[in-house]
């Protein structure tokens, strides 16, 4: 593990809770968090043996990590989520909501059934997760959220509709959180990558990939750290004025 275009420990005794954390961005925002000093509790749905792996690898570089099994979608689950972080760090101060899914279908062919799954994953587990982590990042007096958004809430793409409406909502909701919870001391952001190098995007790497790294002036596909380091940034005190932002990390993919 390593703090790779860190800023020093800039997490020191904070605790925090990556959602959707065994795989892609998710493990590289637990495993950035905790080489900066975060206590971090990884949570996942499915994959628990690369869980537990991303928890080892903090652990074995010296890190203090714990993981958790929860569905985001499922209220009771994420209550538990969230009882289970405050047991093990005694607190919460960062909460980053990664968990995330993608059923790709025309509109016209799509069931009901992959509607709900993406909706309910990426906008209802991210409305359930900061719900429910409220009552504890307000006693703080300052915490921060920041949620796992895409690009793809902004740029058009065929066979995209459940994922889009789902990330274009969340954009909104982060944008109307941020007035409601500024006050109490809690920020709360978005980070909006583009086409990262991850098993979510693989599918579409392998069908459009040179056409897609056309248009992207940066000429290569995302790194998850690239991703992870904007996430951290959002979540430390260096952006202690910044709330209500969306923050693309796209190599300027959509320009």
């Amino acid at each position: 593990m390593t703090g790779n275009g860190t800023s020093g420990q800039r997490f020191e005794g904070r605790a925090a809770l990556v959602t959707g954390a065994s795989r892609g961005i998710g493990k590289a925002v637990a495993v950035q968090l905790a080489a900066e000093g975060a206590r971090v509790v990884v949570n996942y749905v499915k994959a628990e043996d690369e869980a537990a792996a991303v928890v080892e690898e903090i652990t074995s570089s010296g890190g203090e990590a714990y993981v958790h099994q929860a569905d985001v979608g499922d209220e009771a689950a994420v209550k538990e989520l969230l009882r289970f972080t405050v047991r093990r760090l005694g607190d919460l101060d960062v909460l980053v909501t990664s968990a995330g899914t993608v059923q790709d279908q025309l509109l016209a062919m799509m069931s009901v059934k992959q509607w709900d799954t993406v909706l309910g994953v990426n906008l209802r587990g991210t409305f359930l997760c900061i719900r429910e982590a409220l009552p504890f990042m307000l006693r703080n007096g300052s915490s921060s959220i920041v949620c796992l958004s895409s690009i793809a809430a902004d740029k058009a793409g065929r066979g995209h509709a459940n994922y889009v409406a789902a990330k274009g909502g969340l954009n909104s909701m982060v944008r109307s959180l941020a007035v409601e919870l500024a006050p109490k001391g809690v920020r709360i952001n978005a980070v909006s990558p583009g086409i990262i190098a991850t098993s979510m995007s693989e599918r579409v790497r392998h069908l459009a990939g040179d056409e897609i790294l056309d248009q992207i002036p940066l000429k290569r596909f995302g790194d998850p750290d690239d991703v992870a380091r904007a996430v951290c940034f959002l979540a430390s005190d260096e952006a202690s004025y910044v709330t209500g932002e969306i923050l693309q990390v796209t190599g300027g993919f959509g320009l």
